[in-house]
């Protein structure tokens, strides 16, 4: 039976369709820095992108969709094959796969000028035949156990189309319901997924420390009622987005999943930032909630969109980069531990975050504070594009011999 490594080395083409992980990981964190070189002289009015979308639409619809939507390809594709026991795509199919994403890019980009139910087509083309691809994946490996990550990524499809939709009847698409099932769907995908790999990677570098006070393992009966907290509280958001009922269960999920992540261990991972990184972003979901919970309760605390910052940009932001350096580090054969450079990277999405989340308490410096948080946010992703671009786009010696 053939092997994923000799399915890879028998490939003869283009290094970065080799494995999912490389085409998608590269073009996403490209795009993440390129749409926000667009987007801050777009807000200002110094550029216009001949896109359908309003400027802030524009830019929330292109990084949950579409940044978002690669980094999670990215990851499944070499997840899955680890799951299922079965071989990962390669070769043609992953480079048509990323092209039906990059269709999409170009698609809302120039929407101004084309139909919008084929801008809706041409950007959900690629997240159809991709959920079609990891089901059938998941269902020949009978790998039944991951179907709830299936699910939640066809309530994030659906999120994307009921962003089109609703940018198409001229209604403000970045306060929608699209963008909160879309954003909802991204957060719940973290909370099931990051309490799976933060605590199982931070007890395997405690243990290679010798260290005996070691997380406690993932999905206690502790993590399924934080869990289903959770869950709940993002379903009264998505209907109910200022109801007092929403901030309180926000408030009961935030308070929960600080706890969850305090029990993980991560105050003893400060040595390696590959590691504590993984803590960082994932306290970004608790905090994320409580921010919510406080502008609804008390509106003007943040900011709405301030307080979802926390979420889209913090939650969604830090941990993928956190797993993007440490599965490519893995993946092409490199130590497991953060160099200056991705260190840098790190610290400037997390600056980014609370510079945007600062520009709603102080509405008055908005402006600069905006603007400081874009400049720190291509700092980071087009950190990683120049730091871990050598990695993605070429193979390591000895695979290449």
């Amino acid at each position: 039976m053939t092997t994923t490594t000799e399915q890879m080395r028998a490939w003869t083409g283009p290094a970065i369709l080799t494995f999912g992980f490389r085409p998608f990981f590269f073009t996403a964190t490209v795009w993440a820095a390129l749409a926000m070189a667009l987007w801050v002289p777009m807000l200002s009015g110094h550029l216009m992108v001949p896109t359908a979308f309003d400027p802030v639409s524009w830019h929330a619809h292109e990084f949950l969709f579409g940044y978002l939507g690669a980094v999670i390809a990215g990851f499944l594709l070499t997840a899955v094959p680890n799951w299922t026991g079965r071989l990962p795509i390669v070769g043609w199919r992953l480079g048509m796969l990323a092209g039906l994403w990059l269709m999409g890019r170009v698609a809302v980009a120039i929407s101004g000028s084309v139909p919008a139910v084929l801008v809706a087509l041409a950007d959900l083309a690629f997240q159809a035949v991709f959920a079609l691809l990891i089901a059938r994946e998941i269902a020949a490996g009978k790998n039944w156990r991951n179907l709830i990550v299936l699910a939640m990524l066809g309530v994030f499809i659906l999120g994307n189309a009921l962003f089109h939709w609703e940018a198409a009847k001229g209604d403000y698409a970045a306060q929608g319901y699209g963008l909160r099932l879309g954003l909802g769907a991204g957060i719940m995908m973290i909370a099931v997924i990051g309490g799976r790999i933060v605590p199982s990677f931070t007890r395997n570098w405690l243990v290679k420390r010798r260290s005996t006070a070691l997380p406690v393992p993932p999905m206690q009966p502790f993590d399924k009622v934080a869990l289903a907290a959770l869950l709940v509280a993002l379903g009264l958001w998505v209907v109910l987005p200022l109801g007092t009922p929403t901030g309180l269960a926000l408030v009961l999920a935030g308070v929960l999943h600080a706890l969850r992540l305090a029990r993980w261990a991560g105050h003893r991972t400060f040595a390696e930032p590959l590691v504590t990184v993984l803590h960082a972003g994932y306290a970004f979901v608790p905090l994320g909630a409580l921010a919510l919970a406080v502008e609804i309760l008390a509106p003007g605390s943040f900011g709405m969109a301030g307080a979802q910052h926390f979420w889209m940009a913090g939650a969604i932001g830090l941990m993928t980069l956190a797993v993007m350096t440490r599965a490519t580090l893995g993946h092409t054969g490199q130590n497991l531990t953060a160099g200056a450079g991705t260190v840098i990277i790190y610290l400037a999405l997390i600056l980014s975050v609370f510079a945007r989340v600062a520009g709603g308490v102080w509405p008055e410096v908005s402006g600069p504070l905006t603007t400081a948080a874009g400049l720190l946010w291509i700092v980071a992703y087009g950190g990683f594009a120049i730091v871990y671009g050598t990695l993605l786009l070429r193979l390591p010696a000895a695979r290449r011999a």
